[in-house]
């Protein structure tokens, strides 16, 4: 095995496997800053040129770029609070609170440095568990899968707002946008409502981008600032040397992190979509002072930058030793196997034991390299935050408009983010939880098969009687009432915990308690969706029935309790301001809706254009325009950014990634 364990070592450091490790990890920087592309976009981009190369050259080359994106994606969700891939979900949660205060640096040298870490460990972790892994894995079946899925849901409601019943709602919502298209039991289609688009569940890329980044652009376009809430002048403890002794400070929080994360990994279906929060939850539940957590803790950015990173490890254990994908990415991998020649299973841990070994190797390089790497160009990527929000409104605008097309490369995808741009606006302003919605969405379509094959094996609900089910059952119920008795404390202690009261109420917390008028116009929305889901359910096959049935069911009970809340907050509201008209009044000024809504229907009014002439000219238009009126720049530099963002498309989306564009209406008449 030691002999291997070189063999990797030095295969990897040869000439050409160095050179397509480096050409990797540039690759993995770039696409993992990049919001919307991550690292399933550059494995399917690389694919095709492995056909002609070594095992080991084809790995570096892959592996290299695809653990570099969950390191550099850290750059989106610190900057501009937007998940620069699904693995980066909660590090938003504390990551972009701390750029507001003027902490990118310390934010992101915490990131680079637990990221690099948790690769390592994750290799090790992976290096360590491959002749022990089989028992683990045969313990679980369809029961487990969903029963996991319903934790990760669960825990991501729990925890990632200031009410758990609207996190649990939007983890549900999420869930009934899974059930789009087609059903489980004889391709049924569900909800489509006659629109080709609706026959395929939502894409993630144009939800993720819609419901994150609209709303963070809309708050940099109307408050007429940096992303930074305070000058640079005014920071205090924010360089990147505090991030990385952070690090240090909390190395017990790593190690948890990342071995949380190898395991998670290993469990194929769940993969990166659950393991960030995994390790938040488990940060919020098992240290000290919590009640910073969601408003700029460092201890938020470690625990999942360090899971996250791990989890790449633990997800080539299964793919490696059994052939079963830990997550979509690695079926990606596996196919790459296949190319090669090589077979999953007993060749990958005998006769071909150098190359598994290189692969690991390639791990713990390529995560070293690019924290080195972001280390380095940390300091300048952090000034973006005192940098003029109008200025890069424009930029980020077209990396969503992008980011969007690349889901089903329709404009379904383009109108899908605008109205999740919507939706996320008012959940933003009336403090409902945006990240459960896209957990559940990434989860839901599994848990359907995993429940409906568990039901035929076992019976309706039999398979519960199964031991590791119920454990996670009951750890479920745990998490819940934990964190809903942990909010009441809090409340009750402290109802807003805030060092800097002042500064705190500039800050952006996910769900805190704000209007009560739009909250309730929220609820109502919700209500009526669920309704109408479960009466057209009605009609739908048996099998294909039940499951978004009982979810509806389960998201109008808890709705009718927070109508409930919400209803006398809003009363007392009403009463305060002196009527209804009043509060109303005194609602949209709060939430600045008025602005929000002409910015949700500049957004809309390009998707048009996108359809009328193009993606090239609508964007760019978007950009000159927004450059002129939102943001009071001269003629003649709103034209040269523009120029810059058609000239940037064309070169990066069309000439390098060969994206097809949409047809120009305009060009069909001629």
């Amino acid at each position: 095995m030691l002999e291997a364990l070189l063999s990797g070592l030095l295969q990897v450091f040869s000439w050409p496997a160095i050179g397509y490790l480096g050409l990797g990890i540039f690759l993995g920087i770039w696409l993992g800053a990049l919001p919307g592309v991550g690292g399933i976009t550059g494995l399917i981009l690389l694919l095709p040129f492995t056909y002609t190369m070594d095992p080991v050259s084809a790995f570096a080359l892959m592996l290299g770029m695809f653990a570099v994106t969950t390191t550099s994606d850290t750059i989106a969700s610190v900057m501009l609070g937007i998940p620069g891939t699904a693995a980066s979900q909660a590090t938003v949660m504390d990551g972009y609170p701390l750029a507001q205060k003027g902490q990118a640096n310390r934010a992101l040298g915490a990131a680079y440095t637990c990221s690099a870490m948790g690769g390592v460990i994750g290799a090790a972790v992976l290096t360590l568990s491959m002749p022990l892994i089989k028992p683990i894995l045969t313990l679980f079946s369809t029961p487990e899968y969903f029963m996991l899925s319903l934790l990760g849901i669960a825990m991501v409601g729990s925890l990632s707002g200031n009410s758990v019943a609207k996190g649990l709602v939007i983890g549900l919502f999420g869930m009934m946008l899974g059930t789009i298209g087609e059903g489980t039991f004889n391709g049924q289609a569900r909800y489509y409502f006659g629109i080709e688009y609706m026959l395929n569940t939502p894409p993630l890329v144009g939800v993720v981008l819609g419901l994150f980044a609209i709303p963070e652009l809309l708050e940099l376009a109307t408050k007429n600032t940096s992303i930074s809430r305070v000058s640079a002048d005014q920071t205090k403890g924010g360089g990147m040397l505090q991030g990385i002794k952070d690090v240090f400070a909390n190395w017990w929080l790593v190690l948890k992190s990342s071995t949380l994360g190898v395991y998670i990994g290993m469990l194929p279906g769940l993969g990166a979509s659950i393991v960030d929060w995994a390790a938040y939850g488990m940060a919020v539940q098992t240290t000290k002072g919590k009640t910073d957590f969601g408003r700029g803790d460092i201890r938020g950015v470690i625990a999942p930058e360090s899971a996250n990173n791990a989890q790449r490890g633990g997800a080539l254990i299964p793919t490696l030793t059994f052939g079963i994908p830990g997550d979509f990415a690695m079926s990606i991998l596996l196919g790459a196997l296949l190319i090669q020649g090589l077979r999953p299973g007993m060749q990958m841990l005998t006769t071909e034991l150098d190359i598994t070994f290189a692969m690991i190797w390639t791990l713990i390089i390529a995560n070293i390299v690019s924290a080195m790497l972001l280390m380095v160009l940390g300091r300048q990527v952090a000034r973006a935050i005192f940098i003029d929000g109008h200025l890069l409104v424009p930029l980020v605008i077209m990396f969503v408009f992008m980011g969007s097309w690349l889901g089903a490369q329709s404009m379904g995808d383009l109108i899908l983010m605008c109205s999740m741009g919507a939706l996320g606006l008012f959940m933003k302003r009336s403090g409902w939880p945006r990240p459960p919605l896209i957990i559940a969405l990434v989860l839901g379509p599994n848990m359907e098969n995993a429940l409906v094959i568990s039901n035929r094996i076992y019976g309706t609900l039999g398979w519960l009687e199964r031991t590791p089910s119920w454990i996670i059952g009951i750890i479920i119920v745990l998490t819940v009432a934990g964190t809903a008795s942990g909010l009441l404390k809090r409340r009750a202690a402290a109802p807003i915990p805030a060092k800097d009261p002042e500064l705190n109420a500039k800050l952006s917390i996910e769900g805190g308690e704000r209007n009560p008028v739009i909250a309730i116009l929220l609820a109502v929305f919700f209500v009526a969706f669920f309704a109408a889901a479960a009466i057209l359910a009605i009609d739908f096959h048996p099998t294909n029935r039940q499951y978004p049935i009982a979810v509806c069911l389960a998201a109008l009970l808890l709705l009718a309790a927070i109508l409930w809340k919400d209803v006398k907050a809003a009363r007392l509201s009403i009463s305060d301001n002196g009527g209804l008209g009043a509060t109303w009044l005194k609602s949209m000024a709060e939430g600045d809706m008025r602005r929000g809504l002409n910015f949700i229907l500049w957004v809309a009014v390009t998707v048009f254009g996108c359809w009328l002439i193009g993606q090239k000219f609508a964007i760019a238009a978007l950009v000159l325009s927004y450059l002129v009126f939102w943001g009071k720049r001269p003629v003649w530099f709103a034209v040269a950014y523009a120029a810059f963002i058609y000239m940037f498309i064309t070169a990066f989306y069309d000439w390098t990634m060969h994206i097809p564009f949409q047809r120009p209406f305009i060009g069909k008449l001629f």
